[in-house]
């Protein structure tokens, strides 16, 4: 009787926890804020036009740049944090009010020099220094160059060993006119590169495409070319000269909990609707940093959908994100989490039932048993 005892006990415990887990995992959790930031230009270095310019990042977006490896093997793998297609739509809404590339480079050197400096280590993607709003000499020269790069203008970084200090060198179809002193440039492969120094902090009448800083005059660089850019990114930031419109995403699973081979389709709807529109998923699994699972064009209403089969057991967050255009800033979805039970379980499970079961059975029979023995006894 004690066995049996013992075996139903563990069939009431493996019962629980799965209704426990089927439970929990109706309970989304809520994504966090978007990171919006605005910039001052000017129509050229010495005019008088002002725009506003309006750029927000997704919290997908930053959270997906902060997992990403920032390790180096050396620096001339410092290319890796120049990321050009993130930052395209800042420089689509840059060629719209600026038609020569020595002024494009110079409104971007305008963004980067209201960035305030604070040292940082390690080095930092694009998308994390804008976020964050802070950075020093190498993570902006990180933001510029992929600005530059997006814009499709020739860009190469400019590492100052001696002095510790990084800035670019920019390829114009014409040597700078708008200088205030002599026009400084590196050559390289036969090309000029001017020098565009990042820091300063006065966007106004900071430093200009071919000026030099005086700790830097006569000073040799290390040339560092980008071939290693990373020139595909899961989303982009929203840029716009207006004001940025809100919009949402929604995301629902078809099951939020499953067997180890099975799968689950990811759908939501973008809102405003947005027939081009990309949506990209995201996951992680238990604590380790979100990955991209795939992308998805929105249809005609907004509407995505996406079939998903989990590589392994656990327990998945996932999240949907859009970066929006050039009237909405993107958009994140609530996180839902999927959890992925091992087969291999689902199989111990069910022995364990089993087991329960046919000690139940064994029990009923032996009372029964029993019963009949006492009966004909008596008799």
């Amino acid at each position: 009787m004690g066995r049996c005892a013992l075996a139903l006990r563990r069939c009431a415990f493996v019962l629980s926890l799965m209704v426990f887990l089927l439970a929990f995992s109706f309970f989304p959790r809520a994504s966090g804020a978007d990171y919006a930031l605005s910039y001052w230009l000017l129509d050229h270095p010495d005019g008088s036009q002002r725009y506003e310019l309006n750029v927000a990042v997704s919290s997908s977006l930053y959270e997906y740049y902060v997992g990403k490896d920032h390790s180096l093997r050396s620096n001339f793998d410092l290319g890796k944090f120049v990321t050009p297609y993130a930052l395209e739509p800042v420089a689509d809404s840059l060629w719209t009010i600026y038609h020569d590339d020595e002024d494009f480079a110079n409104s971007v050197l305008m963004i980067v020099h209201q960035i305030p400096y604070k040292a940082s280590t390690p080095q930092k993607y694009p998308v994390e220094t804008i976020a964050e709003n802070e950075g020093d000499c190498d993570l902006f020269s990180f933001v510029t160059a992929s600005i530059m790069m997006a814009g499709g203008l020739d860009v190469v970084l400019l590492f100052y060993e001696s002095e510790d200090h990084m800035n670019i060198g920019v390829s114009l179809s014409h040597a700078p006119q708008d200088t205030r002193s002599s026009v400084s440039y590196f050559v390289y492969n036969a090309k000029r590169y001017y020098m565009a120094e990042t820091t300063g902090g006065n966007w106004e009448s900071g430093w200009r495409v071919g000026e030099c800083p005086d700790s830097l005059d006569g000073v040799s660089a290390r040339i560092m070319t980008l071939e290693d850019a990373e020139l595909v990114s899961p989303g982009q930031v929203s840029a716009s000269f207006s004001a940025l419109t809100s919009s949402s995403i929604t995301l629902s699973v078809s099951s939020s909990l499953l067997i180890e081979g099975s799968s689950v389709v990811l759908s939501g709807v973008v809102s405003p609707a947005s027939a081009d529109g990309v949506v990209t998923i995201y996951a992680k699994r238990d604590n380790s940093s979100w990955t991209v699972l795939g992308s998805v064009s929105c249809g005609s209403s907004g509407g995505y959908s996406y079939e998903w089969k989990p590589a392994s057991a656990g327990v998945y967050s996932i999240r949907a994100s859009w970066s929006g255009d050039t009237d909405h800033a993107g958009a994140d979805s609530n996180v839902d989490s999927v959890r992925v039970i091992s087969s291999s379980w689902v199989f111990l499970g069910f022995a364990v039932v089993l087991l329960a079961v046919v000690a139940v059975v064994v029990y009923v029979a032996s009372r029964r048993v029993g019963k009949v023995s006492e009966y004909l006894v008596v008799q």
